[in-house]
């Protein structure tokens, strides 16, 4: 279940937007708190990851950055991750639809407030993970999600972890994820050749056989 969302500038951390229930607000202040410590941090890296998993506790930390603007949820661990970075690209779309052109000139924290209410529609949408809906964007193939980094949030706030590294390894593992992918097709295509080889064999002699005493009588 999304519990929080924050939407902030990437290159300084404004924060833009937010969408908390007013039921947990108190719950979800520490996590707040390290949210905005990590857009802090992300705007002292010079090119953080553009999508990372950082858990924090019973909870777990989900953005995506996009022309210069980051989106984050916080969702419990066993929420799952497909729908959360879904969740996140729905916003984002939404968000660049309606200010893209205004998010550089923005000087006041959350000058874009009045997209909670996007923020709260949307989240309905993604709370009950079993509905028809999310059960098939839950199948939907989305290679990029498996290689995303996840880690520790004290890891990266505390220990001085830079997020530009998570960048590095990131590309390193969807590199890999590719390599290993081709490397599977090629064994299924080699599979395939095996199983059905010899069955061509015998059907092409077979034919010419029959082809042959055609010809001759």
């Amino acid at each position: 279940m999304v519990r929080l969302t924050l939407i902030a500038r990437k290159h300084d951390g404004l924060p833009l937007s937010e969408g908390l229930d007013s039921d947990n607000h108190h719950d979800m202040e520490p996590y707040k708190q390290q949210a905005k410590q990590l857009f802090k941090k992300m705007a002292q890296s010079g090119a953080p990851a553009a999508r990372a998993s950082l858990e924090s506790g019973a909870f777990t930390f989900h953005y995506i950055i996009h022309n210069d603007v980051c989106y984050l949820t916080l969702v419990e661990k066993s929420y799952p991750k497909k729908l959360a970075y879904q969740y996140l690209e729905e916003l984002q779309r939404e968000f660049f639809s309606l200010y893209g052109r205004e998010i550089e000139q923005a000087k006041r924290p959350y000058a874009f407030i009045k997209f909670d209410t996007f923020i709260q529609k949307t989240k309905k949408l993604y709370i009950d993970t079993r509905t028809q809906r999310n059960m098939a964007k839950l199948t939907e193939d989305i290679s990029e999600v498996h290689s995303i980094m996840t880690k520790n949030i004290q890891d990266v706030l505390n220990h001085g972890e830079r997020l530009d590294r998570m960048t590095e390894m990131s590309s390193t593992l969807t590199a890999e994820s590719k390599k290993y992918a081709a490397v599977a097709k090629d064994l299924h295509r080699q599979a395939l050749i095996r199983k059905y080889l010899p069955l061509v064999i015998i059907l092409s002699v077979v034919l010419l056989i029959f082809l042959v005493k055609h010809w001759l009588f």
